[in-house]
């Protein structure tokens, strides 16, 4: 039994998913099904009994004290976050409200419940705490990939409340011994990812004939992760990463914003063509405030320490990515809510 937060995000949910399918053993989780909280990811679950959301807020303590010990979870694996850069540029007091007190609750809660916990299963008891390369900053072209040793240098008010998060996660292992393992991720990408983020925008825009927005000049850099290479990633460092440590998991694949909308572009030509290229509705916007201008992960920790390393091509990861979203229209015209588009005219209607 494993306890989740976030599990009805794009993240979680592809991770309740994967570990069910892969470990078999009985998932807890728990999401407050905030507008990205989608309990539609996770309707094949519906009559799995080894699935059992909890709708809650992970800063419920009375809640979380109530589920640790009703299930006696064997480990945490927390991804409940406010995740979206430009919605903390709107309104930053979220991110620090979930990001950094939800996690002191949820570490307080957690404290407790594994000091009351006997041997062996004390010292086999894990707190997987799921976060970000943008705790590390922005890359100039020429530097190093972010390593597990990079200086933090948060610029977004997100990427500050999860480096915040980060540091209290490792606190908690350096005061109170509690067995803590940290991963710092790239972009992800792949099926049930909301709407506000740049590949599933693009796709959906593209579909309907609408403006494919970039930011400024299109060439900042992320290094992107397909979702099932992170959910295989974080189930090695669950098993096999040493309390106290911290793993980047990285998809080896450096890709311009431009770039990726183009290669989203020619997907779509090919699997669902229009009159005219897709690539013609590609619209530069301005910039976002801060905008960080690469992110790369170097993933030799992961490699060399639990024998991990992505599975996907960045061509085969956005082929499925693309055919999942041309497939599952339901579920798009669900996700499609008027919060959306209220998100979408706020940040993308100034051209640039």
């Amino acid at each position: 039994m494993i306890l989740v937060t976030g599990g009805a995000g794009f993240i979680g949910a592809n991770f309740v998913l994967d570990w069910i399918a892969a470990e078999g053993t009985p998932v807890v989780n728990l999401d407050k099904l905030t507008y990205a909280g989608n309990p539609g990811n996770l309707a094949s679950l519906t009559h799995d009994a080894r699935h059992i959301f909890v709708k809650g807020d992970i800063s419920d303590r009375t809640l979380v004290a109530k589920l640790l010990v009703q299930h006696q979870p064997e480990a945490i694996v927390h991804f409940a976050a406010e995740s979206h850069v430009d919605r903390s540029i709107h309104g930053p007091g979220e991110f620090v409200q979930t990001n950094v007190v939800g996690t002191f609750n949820l570490l307080e809660e957690v404290r407790t419940y594994w000091a009351t916990l006997a041997e062996p299963a004390k010292s086999g008891f894990r707190f997987l705490h799921v976060s970000t390369d943008e705790v590390y900053g922005s890359l100039e072209p020429t530097d190093p990939a972010f390593s597990e040793t990079t200086p933090y240098a948060p610029n977004s008010p997100y990427a500050a409340s999860k480096a915040a998060s980060d540091h209290l996660v490792r606190a908690y292992h350096h005061t109170y011994g509690l067995p803590v393992v940290t991963t710092n991720c790239s972009n992800n990408y792949g099926p049930r990812q909301f709407p506000e983020k740049l590949i599933p925008l693009v796709i959906l825009n593209a579909l309907n004939g609408k403006p494919l927005p970039i930011y400024g000049d299109g060439k900042n850099v992320r290094d992107w992760l397909y979702v099932g290479d992170h959910c295989t990633g974080i189930r090695a460092a669950l098993h096999k990463g040493r309390p106290g440590e911290t793993y980047n998991i990285g998809g080896n694949s450096e890709k311009t914003n431009l770039e990726v909308v183009h290669a989203i572009c020619c997907i779509l030509d090919t699997l669902h063509p229009a009159g005219a290229p897709h690539a013609k509705l590609i619209t530069f916007v301005k910039d976002r405030p801060g905008h960080d201008r690469r992110y790369a992960i170097d993933a030799t920790k992961m490699k060399t320490e639990l024998g991990w390393q992505p599975q996907e091509q960045f061509e085969t990861g956005m082929n499925k990515t693309v055919d999942w979203y041309l497939n599952n229209g339901a579920w798009v015209r669900r996700v499609i809510s008027g919060e959306y588009r209220r998100w979408m005219d706020l940040n993308y209607t100034t051209l640039r």
